[in-house]
């Protein structure tokens, strides 16, 4: 942890990294969604609580019942993705506290407190995403994410009798540079958007 990534890493995580659209008919492995979730794991969350919960849909019948709760505009770049991440938050992830915070009671933190679970599970569930997303990317791999589609319906369908909602999707695959990748649109100036105090 002592030297900075090179900058072609950088370019790769961030600065030439982009949101794809189309994609190369190449394969996402099993073996590589595996890995993608070894590295996501590994950021931080308060007190451990790790509360993502992925499911990696990659076959023709499991994204037959995504489909219907897609964005128009959003169905045929996910139909054509090798694999489109549903990105989730299980709202009982404190019943893994003490599994993952062993050195203190922190279950008891949050059991009975709804504002604390909701807070704590979109918040921590949300970085997780985040870190999905640069763990693909550092393994050559391009993202898609996106909000577009029925959160409730995906949670009908994948997630029924469970605490797990879902947040956003993340299309994962070989972009396509040569379809449909808009121009980089512009970002905020330090000045803009931070301070030093």
């Amino acid at each position: 942890m002592s030297a900075p990534l090179t900058d072609a890493a950088l370019d790769q995580l961030f600065r030439t990294a982009r949101t794809y659209n189309a994609w190369l008919p190449k394969e996402v492995t099993d073996e590589q969604i595996r890995q993608i979730y070894e590295l996501a794991k590994m950021g931080p969350t308060a007190a451990n609580a790790s509360p993502m919960r992925l499911s990696f849909i990659k076959s023709k019948d499991a994204k037959e019942r995504l489909k219907p709760f897609l964005s128009e505009n959003n169905v045929e770049k996910t139909m054509a993705a090798p694999v489109t991440a549903i990105v989730a938050t299980d709202f009982a992830f404190y019943e893994q506290l003490p599994k993952l915070f062993p050195h203190a009671d922190a279950r008891s933190w949050f059991v009975g407190n709804e504002p604390m679970i909701q807070s704590a599970g979109m918040r921590n569930g949300s970085l997780q995403g985040a870190y999905l997303i640069l763990a693909a990317r550092s393994l050559g791999l391009d993202c898609g994410p996106m909000s577009g589609f029925d959160q409730a319906g995906v949670d009908a369908e994948f997630f029924a009798g469970t605490h797990i909602k879902s947040n956003f999707l993340v299309n994962i695959g070989y972009g396509d540079p040569n379809k449909n990748l808009f121009g980089r649109l512009p970002r905020l100036d330090f000045d803009e958007a931070a301070q030093i105090l």
